[in-house]
């Protein structure tokens, strides 16, 4: 299965993606985002769980651009004020220094990084600021990594890590990095849904997903009640880098 197959496994489960995954918190976009930033894209937008955070910022266009029609669907749905866009962040449809920031949650490692680096360098107005973040549960927890898994076993040879890397040099600045966590109280059919929304399990077959399901369930029984809820940590490592 190759990377680009991959990144589009996710429409076929945007409805459970919109429910389950976690959105960065608020205080990721406190730092990522330069007060004044009112033009924000949402690239790779997803089914806009961080457009509606953005959006909740206060005045301001929002828009997003994602390039699943699945996942648009939900977009649309979900997020009635926000500007959406079928694109890919490798030729995106917009006028140079159209936007303050450009921002990519959870989807960096499925775009180009040369090709969109330069579409990004070239919609952000002199001094922009381009953010880069990954959110979702600490598979370093060990409890979580043992549920959910350490790492995707079934990784295609093109397959990139959830890390972000800037060019040297011009037109970016150095990257500064954060990291941020919390919790998020979950019940386990939560939980279970969750495991369900990754690529290394949307991948496989319909009998092989249900398998895998099933096992996570039965891991789940035997320490959470069915209508209780547990705090599952959560984390969040950002990079944010300055356009001249």
């Amino acid at each position: 299965m190759s990377q680009s197959s991959r990144a589009l496994s996710f429409g076929a489960a945007a409805d459970a993606y919109d429910r389950y995954r976690p959105s960065p918190p608020p205080e990721v976009l406190d730092w990522a985002l330069p007060a004044r930033a009112t033009d924000v894209l949402d690239m790779g937008a997803g089914t806009g769980a961080l457009t509606r955070r953005l959006l909740e910022r206060g005045p301001g266009k929002v828009v997003a651009a994602e390039p699943d029609p699945r996942m648009l669907a939900v977009l649309l749905q979900r997020t009635p004020d926000a500007l959406v866009v079928g694109a890919v962040a490798e030729a995106l449809p917009f006028a140079a220094h159209r936007f303050d920031a450009v921002v990519v949650s959870s989807a960096w490692h499925w775009m180009e990084p040369t090709r969109t680096l330069t579409e990004v360098s070239r919609v952000l107005r002199p001094g922009g600021t381009f953010a880069v973040m990954w959110s979702g549960p600490r598979r370093d927890i060990e409890w979580v990594g043992r549920l959910l898994g350490r790492g995707d076993r079934q990784r295609a040879p093109d397959h990139r890590p959830h890390q972000f890397e800037s060019p040297p040099g011009p037109p970016f600045g150095d990257p500064e990095k954060a990291v941020f966590t919390w919790s998020m109280p979950m019940t386990r059919d939560e939980l279970v849904g969750l495991s369900g929304t990754y690529s290394g399990v949307l991948v496989r077959s319909a009998e092989q997903r249900a398998e895998l399901l099933q096992r996570v369930a039965a891991h789940l029984e035997g320490g959470v009640s069915a209508n209780a809820t547990v705090d599952v940590p959560m984390g969040c490592r950002c990079w944010r880098m300055t356009v001249h």
